[in-house]
């Protein structure tokens, strides 16, 4: 996979006024809408369990035509973890190396990893996490010998100050839908009230509720930038899960980013290919 915007490519040496200034220009390019080539539905195959899943399918294979695997669409969860570039272990606020991993699923089997790694030179700053984690994700794209259709990241898209998070910076970059898939709120309003519930708090399973741009927005207020997904939920009344805030990176619209989170969650709360690229990233690091 190749950049195709290499004047978006993320450079932590600018100042901040500079790197907020790109993430104008890369929102304004930025598609919020659907305009791919696949089939969205196609996305929500049966995945196998864990064990099938440490055996990695064949690219070539999955393409044949004879086994209709080639009319899936390939899936490619990002995540990214933290380690001190000389193997030892590192305290809090240490980490001097960021590490990516991709895993490209189709029809539930996946049938490529990849991973790379760059130097952490900037601070976690709220809103410029693709200038600290960009470099890495884009070297570790470089590596992959498929083309994916979509990219799932961990993190932003839309919803974010400027309406460039991470996923919208990478899926710009390269040209390829993207959604990001974060755990936190950064900013927005989530209106569980058009839904028909008063909160976030224990939404059933399968729930999707529309997140509005607010005043730290740099976008019109209202404007639906995302939503909170709720991929999985407790019988339990005493305990709940979170929901998942998801927005549209480039390429798609913010209805099938939360159709796309929601399909490709099987039995756990994250998108499985996002899934699986935090635990291999998380073996990897681990392993050094």
């Amino acid at each position: 996979m190749t950049v195709q915007r290499p004047d978006f490519v993320p450079d932590p040496c600018l100042d901040r006024e500079a790197m907020e200034s790109l993430q104008r220009e890369i929102a304004a390019e930025a598609i919020f809408a659907d305009e791919f080539d696949f089939d969205p539905a196609a996305v929500a195959s049966s995945a196998r369990s864990d064990a099938e899943q440490t055996e990695l399918g064949d690219p070539a294979t999955a393409d044949d035509p004879a086994t209709g695997a080639s009319e899936l669409p390939i899936v490619a969860g990002i995540d990214q973890a933290f380690q001190s570039s000389d193997g030892e272990p590192a305290g809090p606020g240490e980490f001097d190396e960021a590490v990516s991993a991709v895993v490209a699923m189709r029809g539930g089997e996946v049938i490529e990893r990849v991973h790379a790694g760059s130097d952490l030179q900037i601070p976690y700053i709220p809103g410029l996490l693709s200038f600290r984690e960009g470099e890495s994700i884009l070297a570790a794209l470089a590596e992959l010998s498929v083309e994916p259709d979509v990219l799932l990241l961990d993190g932003s898209g839309r919803i974010h100050f400027r309406e460039a998070g991470i996923a919208t910076h990478v899926g710009v970059t390269v040209d390829l839908p993207a959604i990001g898939v974060a755990k936190s709120l950064l900013c927005g309003t989530p209106r569980p009230d058009l839904a028909g519930f008063d909160s976030l708090d224990d939404l059933p399973a399968g729930t999707i509720v529309q997140i509005e741009a607010d005043d730290a927005m740099e976008t019109d207020r209202g404007t639906v930038v995302g939503a909170a997904v709720q991929t999985r939920q407790f019988d339990s009344p005493n305990r709940s899960i979170n929901p998942l805030y998801v927005s549209p990176g480039h390429r798609v619209g913010w209805e099938t980013a939360a159709a796309i989170a929601l399909a490709t969650a099987e039995e756990y709360k994250l998108p499985e290919p996002i899934r699986l690229a935090d635990r291999w990233v998380g073996e990897l690091t681990a392993a050094e």
